[in-house]
């Protein structure tokens, strides 16, 4: 298992995004852009998003994953990462898209309205570049 740099953690606490590539059933790339958040203590990168979603489904039948996201402020610095998910949970989930919508749209309440329910895929890293 590989672990995000600590020089890279700053990514983190800016409005980065990042984007996500998955395999559909058919084996086919589904790649979207998404906000991005980083557990340190666990070392797993997080992203939110809405039961039933493409993404959510693709990682449901193969939970392996590419993840790239460019410093907003730099965009010769990057941060590429390829892991699994090892749980799609909707513990937390709520709040933290809220937490995400402050740093990314300075709102207190994630917009739109959710139609399903919001899960977050947590990431391992297993090859950091």
């Amino acid at each position: 298992m590989a672990s995000i740099p600590d020089d890279c953690h700053d990514l983190f606490e800016k409005q980065t995004f990042a984007h996500v590539a998955t395999l559909t059933a058919a084996g086919l790339p589904h790649v979207t852009p998404v906000w991005i958040d980083y557990d340190e203590a666990d070392d797993r990168l997080l992203i939110n998003t809405e039961r039933g979603r493409q993404k959510e489904r693709n990682v449901r039948n193969n939970p392996g994953v590419g993840v790239s996201m460019t410093d907003p402020d730099d965009p010769y610095r990057f941060l590429s990462v390829i892991g699994e998910v090892e749980t799609v949970t909707t513990d937390g989930a709520r709040d933290h898209i809220d937490e995400l919508a402050r740093r990314y749209q300075g709102v207190d309440e994630y917009q739109p309205t959710i139609q399903t329910e919001r899960v977050i895929l947590r990431i391992r890293p297993d090859r950091v570049l």
